[in-house]
């Protein structure tokens, strides 16, 4: 960057042979990691930072980022969010293997409120994988099996090359899948929003990566997700089924709209 740009954060990361910490300062806005070996989660907390500056300031620029992913159908997107290990990623490849969707993010997008709109932004050019996706989805094996994995079998891609053609920056949000992983309940519902606000209350926002938790964050982030789920569908997503099962869930929203 620009020596004579001021950033609004700023991220400093060192190995000192030590065990894994993050310190923020939250007036300046600077974030030092120690000791962390992978850049997807160093990516994750520089997004954080950025997270928490937006919402200093939600009330005049409007905009803010959701720990969630995001593909594109036809200029409106479709948003997918949940707490980690209930099926996001697995989820959003799967949309992907439509040649009609377009990809946006697999983990972290920006948002900027309208009066009649929500438009949302992608984070950056690369996705975090695992070598499992192609498991999942045999049509990005062979992408997937040229990223190289470091020994936790996670890897950096380019998204242009796995999405050739399919790659967008922005789109309209037009609806908004929250995920949960319970046996007890429904596959599939539609959710008002105090029932989507109780969930984001739950699971804490399904964000591990919130550099600051107290009860006025907490309030900002309530009434986000409150602005932003009064003005689309939300629904709930139970992932105990099959990853094909719970696609083709979703895949009924597009053939009913």
């Amino acid at each position: 960057m620009n020596e004579d740009i001021r950033p609004h954060a700023k991220i400093i990361s060192v190995d000192n042979d030590g065990d894994l910490k993050v310190r923020y300062e939250p007036q300046s806005h600077i974030c030092i990691i120690e000791n962390c070996d992978y850049y997807g989660w160093i990516k994750s907390i520089a997004l954080a930072a950025v997270s928490d500056f937006f919402e200093e300031y939600n009330s005049e620029n409007r905009r803010y980022s959701l720990h969630a992913s995001a593909v594109d159908f036809g200029g409106h997107a479709i948003g997918i969010m949940g707490p980690p290990g209930t099926g996001k990623t697995t989820l959003t490849y799967g949309m992907l293997t439509d040649k009609r969707f377009n990809y946006i993010s697999d983990d972290w997008f920006f948002t900027r409120i309208f009066e009649n709109d929500t438009v949302i932004y992608s984070s950056e050019k690369n996705s975090y994988i695992r070598d499992d996706i192609g498991d999942v989805w045999p049509e990005f094996s062979d992408n997937i099996n040229r990223v190289k994995l470091d020994n936790r079998q996670r890897g950096l891609a380019d998204v242009k090359n796995l999405f050739q053609g399919r790659v967008r920056e922005s789109s309209t949000l037009h609806s908004m899948i929250l995920l949960e992983r319970d046996l007890n309940k429904s596959p599939f519902r539609k959710l008002n929003v105090s029932d989507a606000l109780d969930y984001m209350k739950s699971t804490d926002f399904c964000n591990p990566h919130q550099l600051i938790r107290n009860e006025r964050k907490f309030n900002l982030r309530m009434n986000f997700f409150k602005d932003i789920f009064s003005k689309m569908d939300v629904y709930i997503l139970n992932t105990t089924e099959s990853p094909q099962e719970s696609l083709n869930r979703i895949m009924s929203l597009i053939s009913e709209g």
